[in-house]
């Protein structure tokens, strides 16, 4: 317990329920709090599953439409009241009920699509759910089974080969029903799993503390990837120890940059993730880590992440009764997201906001995933203001009272409002913004600033036009970008109201077959189909860096996992030294 690693986070946790969470920081915090079937290898590289919760990776018969995983026996949850001073041991149904949960139509999950459409008779459950307002969780499902105390089984509507990475995220964590009942709508105040750590305190949006589960099982670290230096080193220092070997973690939620910074400098935080841009020529000038910092024996590593950024558009004509000036299908609404999208100056984006930890994107599809095309190049991802003029011209957008700024082609006035969330960066942006749009004579405003989880919620449910965001890959595999886009997916992830019939139904189709150039094939058409009607403005794919304090050990950013606080350890005697 005198192993303690703290670090800040740049936004606020919103739900710590495995089902119901749906951003960055409150998933790093569930999936050590709570154990998925599954996870990824620490270490390897390029991704590998293997066994978390379960005994081994699933058995997969049907041609890869049934999975059928054993629970390891002993594994306990934390100690709860709901528990009623019983010890409760993790079964097979707890994951049965977790996975139950996501088709729950009163949790409203973003993680339905994961399983949506795919689990033999959960939709119908889910329909009668909509229909009664209430999910019977005792009316069996004949795709979702516990064969016995400790063995799922999964029977799928058609082959889908990426599932497995679905069985290692934290929204199909194991959560126990009595836990779920017992604290009711306030279930996501009271998490309580079987993982590596448990929530001990927690002011909201403010600070947590996290402390080593006490009745953790016996789980000695394994890897059998670590082909580059860093990866042999800390495969070396945990060859062999028990896991977790941090006593206590602490997380502060400090939304700006600078305090961040400022506090990494001075010691109070451990790491480092990312390093803001604000200060990427002061910690890594010309790439190089600072030799300040590098005195300090403060070290640097890649930020492992497949992250792609972009601006969403709201496709819809209508937002609350309002005409929407940048949605519908109609070729003159195509060619305004076009020329939007020719007249952005992303490349000062990249050097001015990102300070050249981020790099253009071609494709909504990042290097680290199946699927990418690195040859592929979008025409309507260039900068070409002249280009966006004469698009506004062909299409009628023109200047009519001589104010400077463009009328829509019947003459009504056109204005497109950004959304945007209230630090400096993001104003920083919005100018950006009016700066690109002024050059091509599109009127912008910004009048909707939201924290960002209530912008999510708003545009989950299409009340904002447009706002940049980005998106960090759950698995390794296209499909978790292109479902975003997904028809399918409207009201929970995809945030553009994005609903094209020839989109959807390779989406669909590319659902049914394995990884390979066939599927690839069905991916670049449906890339293509985003550049052409331009839901999505694509940016940039982030190449961010962690910067650790000398104390710190074993830190390796995975690709698809958030935090590795459980393979964490700290050097008292170095923390000691430094401090002093």
């Amino acid at each position: 317990m005198r192993k303690v690693v703290r670090v800040a986070y740049p936004s606020a946790e919103s739900k710590l329920d495995p089902q119901a969470e749906s951003d960055e920081a409150s998933a790093g915090i569930n999936e050590n709090i709570f154990d998925s079937l599954l996870e990824y290898d620490y270490l390897a590289r390029p991704a590998k599953l293997k066994a978390r919760a379960a005994v081994s990776l699933p058995e997969v018969t049907e041609e890869g439409r049934v999975y059928t995983l054993h629970v390891k026996p002993g594994i306990y949850f934390t100690s709860d009241p709901a528990f009623k001073g019983k010890r409760r041991e993790l079964v097979a149904q707890d994951y049965v009920y977790a996975i139950e949960r996501l088709f729950d139509p009163r949790l409203k999950s973003q993680w339905l699509f994961l399983v949506g459409g795919k689990i033999v008779g959960a939709d119908a459950a889910m329909a009668e759910a909509r229909r009664t307002n209430r999910f019977d969780y005792d009316r069996p499902i004949a795709g979702l089974q516990a064969l016995d105390r400790y063995t799922i089984r999964i029977t799928l509507t058609h082959p889908d080969y990426t599932f497995p990475y679905v069985l290692a995220m934290p929204a199909t964590a194991a959560v126990a029903r009595e836990v779920v009942e017992f604290y009711g709508e306030d279930i996501a105040g009271h998490p309580v799993g079987t993982g590596p750590y448990r929530l001990t305190q927690w002011v909201r949006g403010s600070r947590l503390v996290l402390e080593a589960n006490p009745g953790y099982r016996d789980e000695v670290f394994e890897s059998v990837g670590h082909d580059d230096p860093r990866s042999r080193r800390i495969a070396a220092s945990l060859a062999g120890k028990r896991l977790p070997l941090v006593g206590r973690i602490e997380i502060y939620i400090i939304d700006e940059a600078q305090p961040r910074w400022l506090a990494f400098l001075g010691g109070e935080h451990d790491y480092l993730r990312p390093v803001p841009e604000e200060f990427a020529d002061i910690a890594l000038p010309g790439g190089e880590l600072a030799p300040n910092l590098a005195r300090k024996g403060v070290q640097a590593t890649p930020d492992e992440v497949a992250y792609v950024t972009y601006t969403t558009f709201n496709m819809r004509t209508e937002i609350d009764g309002k005409p929407n000036a940048v949605g519908g299908y109609t070729p003159e609404r195509v060619a305004l997201r076009r020329a939007i999208a020719l007249g952005f100056r992303v490349h000062e984006e990249i050097a001015i906001l990102d300070k050249h930890q981020s790099v253009r994107a071609q494709s909504p599809l990042p290097p680290s995933v199946d699927g990418y095309d690195p040859d592929f190049v979008s025409p309507t991802l260039e900068y070409d203001p002249a280009k966006a003029k004469a698009l506004l011209d062909v299409f009628g957008y023109v200047d009519r009272d001589g104010d400077g700024y463009r009328e829509n082609p019947d003459g009504s006035p056109l204005s497109f409002d950004h959304a945007s969330v209230p630090t400096v960066r993001e104003r920083q942006r919005n100018e950006l913004w009016k700066k690109s749009m002024d050059d091509i004579g599109i009127r912008v405003t910004f009048h909707k600033v939201e924290k960002l989880p209530d912008l999510r919620q708003q545009a989950r449910f299409g009340k904002v036009q447009s706002f940049s965001y980005g998106w960090i890959a759950d698995y390794p595999d296209g499909e978790d970008f292109l479902q975003l886009l997904y028809g399918g997916s409207v009201g929970q992830s995809n945030y553009a109201m994005f609903d094209l019939p020839e989109y959807n139904a390779l989406f669909e189709k590319s659902k049914r077959m394995p990884p390979g150039p066939e599927r690839d094939r069905l991916y670049t058409r449906m890339v293509k189909l985003i550049m052409v009607y331009m839901p999505w403005m694509v940016e940039t794919y982030k190449a961010q860096t962690v910067l650790m304090q000398p104390w710190l050990l074993n830190y390796k950013k995975h690709p698809f996992a958030v935090e590795p606080w459980k393979y964490l350890d700290v050097d008292l005697a170095r923390e000691a030294a430094e401090r002093r």
